[in-house]
């Protein structure tokens, strides 16, 4: 259990198409809790405009595959068909609970699963989704980024995500951006007690 000086661990799981980014860049600018987004590795290579420990901890297959044996991970898996591996460091995330931080885990339910059995850090979960499957799906096609068989793939990957939504305490639907970022905030002032949340 975290004392009240340390942080508290935020876990933001949901299917893609969801919003999550947009609805947690949102959280960040309008929410008086010091929020901090963990910065996970992976073994891709940046794409253009990306810096190494901010975006993303750009690590060797070699170099990750030590860190893994060595349990420097709460959670890593890799991303089949693409052959690039995505973990999140433990000592990222410790550093900033000691810091007195609320440190954001934006991580699919495979990972945050295998933190939630461990037992670490008491954390507060949530999972967001748009309402429903139809949603979701009028959503990645109106991206106009992704063909027929993606879409497909994301599509059977997000109703496999939603069958774990039982296992998070709070459920947001994203209809709404401010809406989700408001009920959010509240749900996390209530956690941290005198703490507010405000738009400005």
């Amino acid at each position: 259990m975290a004392s009240e000086s340390k942080g508290r661990l935020i876990i933001v799981s949901g299917p893609s198409g969801a919003g999550k980014s947009t609805v947690l860049r949102e959280l960040r600018s309008r929410c008086e809790l010091p929020l901090a987004v963990s910065v996970s590795a992976t073994t891709r290579q940046p794409r253009p405009g990306e810096i190494d420990k901010v975006d993303y901890f750009f690590l060797s297959p070699q170099e990750f595959e030590q860190r893994r044996k060595d349990g420097e991970f709460l959670e890593c898996k890799e991303v089949f068909g693409r052959g690039h591996w995505y973990g999140t460091l433990r000592d990222q995330v410790a550093t900033g609970l000691n810091q007195g931080k609320w440190v954001i885990l934006e991580i699919d339910v495979q990972g945050a699963m295998t933190i939630l059995d461990n037992d670490l850090f008491n954390p507060v979960t949530l999972f967001l989704h748009p309402g429903s499957m139809e949603e979701l799906e009028n959503r990645l096609r109106s991206r106009g980024t992704e063909d027929e068989a993606a879409i497909t793939a994301r599509l059977e990957t997000a109703g496999r995500e939603m069958a774990f939504m039982h296992h998070y305490q709070y459920e947001i639907i994203n209809g709404d951006v401010d809406i989700a970022v408001t009920e959010i905030c509240e749900i996390l002032k209530e956690k941290k007690g005198k703490q507010s949340c405000s738009k400005s």
